[in-house]
């Protein structure tokens, strides 16, 4: 699969992106085209996925800490026992020096399901004001080999002791990290990541009894073969969930310190809309930055909080899967799906998705813009099996509910390269998606939750 650098137009104004979107190849028209029906025997494409996530007082125990301390309890975490000593963090954006304690836990070696060449960390913490996190990966090739301690992110759920951020020029020469995509460079050559641990470093402004508490961490690794096609799944299921609905551009030109403001809030706007579905939402007190004047100020709120200062854009994967879960009891992590009958799976059980899609304009009918980057939020599926998605590249809150074909739909999202407006090739998220539920799920939620790997 191609390396995701492409991914950076996600944070694009997807209407801006239609005006270069009505010239098709014959190729493009072509991997539009609807796709024969998978058979009921078929392998699932979710073969190319492995989820692992540690969570458990057990998992926690498990791994390997220094200065840390599993907490169990209604809900089991890791936190600084004992600080280990003191560093000094400069941080690239701001230019400050800061003297911070800290501890580390490390994850057992975990050999995946699937030899991969792609892994995307994503974990749901608490950091109070004093205190934040890194998150690094270190995987076994193939070839024998390992990967370096490469750094999957920099994270503060506020932005007043450190700017959240991702780590650019991260390569050993077979591998590189993209934002927070670590990418085997030349997926072609046959060289797979087939194992890999995860760090933690905890840290805390020194001499106090601050602590961040991390309840999950883990990641996806996946081996998604190129194609521009995919096989349509068979309708499923007829259900629609009563998911708020948030338009990206009725904050157009505001806050624009957040990646020119919300024409490329897509994915915040998108997070919002299911962190309120789940009953959560930013207090009075956490909306008194944004200015009074302003609709929908908790849109606002989300695309400062999952703002990545190094990718300068709101589309960070699991920055905005860390965000959800700063809500109380919430639960969120970034994976890959199948198909559309996996989709079925969760939103039969109550559990509405965020996807990751590129299209041209003429590939998905309805939507009237073409996007290099665009996050959705699928809330269900009509009697035919035609999905229903909220969709924040909207004019108002009030437009944002779309029905889109199916065939199309599945197509655009699960596909690993397509064709831009001139006929060149690009890559595609091959089924990316942010995946948020309560950390009280049903046992219908958990069953659907376990059979994807993510419970």
């Amino acid at each position: 699969m191609p390396s995701p650098t492409s991914r950076r137009a996600v944070l694009t104004a997807a209407i801006a992106a239609a005006a270069g979107a009505g010239a098709v190849s014959s190729a493009a028209s072509a991997s539009a085209a609807a796709p024969s029906r998978t058979r009921p025997d078929a392998p699932s494409a979710a073969s190319s996925v492995d989820n692992r996530f540690w969570t458990t007082y057990t998992d926690w125990r498990c791994g390997s800490g220094a200065g840390t301390r599993a907490v169990a309890g209604r809900r089991a975490g890791l936190v600084i026992g004992h600080p280990l000593g003191r560093t000094d963090y400069t941080d690239p954006h701001t230019g400050t020096t800061a003297a911070w304690e800290y501890a580390t836990w490390t994850s057992p070696v975990h050999r995946s399901t699937v030899p991969a060449t792609e892994v995307i960390a994503s974990w749901n913490a608490d950091t109070p004001a004093g205190t934040w996190i890194q998150i690094e990966l270190r995987g076994g090739y193939s070839d024998g080999t390992e990967t370096p301690w490469y750094v999957m992110g920099r994270w503060a759920a506020g932005d007043g002791d450190i700017r959240r951020t991702s780590v650019d020029d991260q390569t050993d020469g077979k591998s590189s990290i993209w934002t927070d995509t670590f990418s085997v460079d030349d997926a072609t050559g046959g060289l797979r990541l087939l194992s890999y641990r995860l760090q933690l470093t905890l840290y805390r402004s020194p001499g106090t009894r601050l602590t961040p508490t991390v309840w999950r961490i883990g990641a996806m690794a996946s081996d998604i073969p190129d194609r521009f096609t995919v096989p349509a799944s068979l309708p499923g299921l007829a259900r629609e969930l009563p998911v708020p609905r948030y338009s990206q551009n009725v904050h157009v030109g505001q806050y624009p310190e957040y990646d020119n403001g919300g024409e490329a809030w897509c994915s915040p706007t998108s997070s919002q809309m299911i962190i309120e579905y789940w009953g959560r939402k930013p207090s009075a007190e956490d909306l008194a930055w944004v200015k009074p004047e302003l609709e929908d100020p908790q849109v606002c709120q989300a695309a400062r909080f999952t703002y990545d200062n190094q990718y300068e854009g709101c589309g960070n994967w699991p920055f905005n899967a860390a965000y959800a879960a700063t809500y109380d009891d919430m639960n969120a992590v970034v994976t890959r799906l199948g198909s559309l009958t996996d989709l079925e799976t969760l939103v039969r059980a109550g559990i509405p998705v965020i996807t990751s899609q590129s299209f041209l304009k003429t590939e998905l009918t309805g939507a009237g813009y073409g996007t290099s980057g665009h996050l959705m939020t699928v809330i269900g599926f009509t009697e035919d099996g035609d999905v229903i998605a909220n969709d924040p590249a909207s004019p108002s809150n009030e437009a944002v509910r779309h029905v889109y074909l199916r065939h199309e739909w599945e197509n655009i999202w699960l596909r690993t390269k397509r064709y831009d407006a001139n006929g060149q090739v690009r890559s595609g998220t091959g089924g990316v998606c942010y995946v948020y539920w309560s950390a009280r799920p049903t046992a219908g939620q958990r069953r659907a939750l376990r059979s994807l790997g993510l419970a």
